[in-house]
């Protein structure tokens, strides 16, 4: 789950690391109050939404007056921006932050996550701050500095400074950074985070260290030991289809393609979306209903998936293991019945009452073409798709 940059600069506040003043807006009018009550004479209006790249794609506007901040947030309030994160669709502006004009001195780059090789929380930092990471790991990746925290002895000083002497900063700032690192280290380990980025980070021109933006990711996983956290969750920020899966505890990933994909198991769902993009298809999801699927959760993965607009065909491939054959058919002729399908379905059945789950679907009446392995599968749904077949 992802916070928005006000919740996360909350956090921040709450932990003792240093950010701007600001205030959350709504409408234009809320906007230009908050910066009358902020104060100064240079403020930062910023769309709200869970995607990086703001800046680069209008979602960042630097006013000057608080006329000026209330139009700029009206100008961003009701649109959905789009950036490189966001996909041709865009995300929903629903509030803007209003904050503080800060002066730049330098800026850098801070972040906390997993270092999954490892198995260790990693503190990431960069002189390169304000770009895309990603893009300074690819063309300069010598301007990335690392060190892996051991979980029993916790984030080290001399770790810390090490990072801090990599960024090249004065003695004044190490021991900012010092105390900044670890108050992110104890915010990721205390919330279940998986990610913590500020990017900039910036030194002002009077040296002070100042987190000027924040991002928050929360292992979903552990939610559950902090409700807190879930309530600040936006479900506007999500997709609409992601969304109405997790209610059914299904993993469903929405992807750009017109071939819908319906299987148990991570590792089998990546191998038939694979295979589809072999034989010149495009998986539509990825959508793992998994190893104990029920007849009911079948149903809903179906109608989840046959609402997306762009569908052309839909590929059923399970094997059965723990999940009998015969439940998964029969969520599909439910699934198929209720929602009435406009288009072909290839189904691939093995395990568990794979002849009698066979056997339902022959004598269904509907029409669904059966496959007699994963290969045959994904080349009669793709031609299918395109209307070869």
């Amino acid at each position: 789950m992802n916070l928005h940059e006000y919740q996360a600069k909350e956090m921040f506040r709450a932990s003792g690391i240093p950010v701007p003043a600001g205030k959350v807006a709504t409408s234009a009018a809320e906007a230009a109050a908050a910066a009358r009550a902020l104060g100064g004479s240079v403020w930062v209006v910023k769309a709200q939404v869970h995607a990086g790249g703001r800046g680069k794609a209008g979602g960042v506007k630097l006013a000057r007056d608080p006329e000026a901040v209330g139009a700029a947030a009206a100008g961003m309030l009701g649109t959905r921006l789009v950036t490189k994160q966001t996909g041709s669709e865009g995300l929903p502006v629903e509030r803007v932050y209003v904050e503080s004009g800060s002066e730049i001195a330098r800026e850098l780059y801070v972040s906390m996550t997993l270092n999954r090789e490892r198995g260790r929380v990693a503190l990431i930092a960069s002189a390169a701050g304000g770009m895309e990471i990603e893009e300074v790991a690819a063309r300069t990746p010598e301007k990335i500095l690392s060190v892996n925290v051991h979980p029993a002895a916790g984030l080290q000083g001399y770790q810390v400074r090490e990072i801090a002497y990599g960024l090249k900063l004065e003695s004044a700032q190490i021991a900012q950074f010092q105390a900044l690192a670890v108050a992110l280290y104890r915010l990721y380990v205390d919330n279940d985070l998986s990610l913590i980025e500020i990017n900039p980070l910036i030194v002002t021109g009077q040296g002070a260290l100042v987190a000027l933006d924040a991002k928050v990711d929360i292992d979903n996983n552990a939610l559950f030991r902090h409700p807190q956290l879930a309530a600040l969750r936006d479900t506007s920020q999500e997709d609409p289809m992601e969304r109405r899966a997790s209610e059914h505890d299904l993993n469903y990933v929405s992807l750009d393609g017109d071939i819908a994909c319906m299987v148990n198991g991570a590792g089998l769902a990546m191998a038939t979306m694979d295979l589809i993009k072999l034989h010149g298809g495009a998986p539509a999801n990825f959508l793992d209903v998994g190893g104990g699927a029920t007849a009911e959760r079948v149903t809903a993965a179906f109608e989840l998936i046959l609402s997306n607009p762009r569908v052309r065909a839909v590929l059923v491939n399970i094997f059965g293991g723990i999940v009998r054959c015969d439940l998964i058919a029969e969520g599909v002729i439910k699934a198929v019945k209720k929602v009435g399908v406009s288009v072909p379905v290839v189904a691939r059945l093995e395990g568990t009452n794979a002849d009698k789950a066979r056997t339902m679907l022959a004598n269904s009446g509907l029409a669904i073409t059966p496959a007699e392995d994963l290969t045959d599968a994904a080349r009669k749904v793709v031609a299918l798709a395109k209307g070869k077949a």
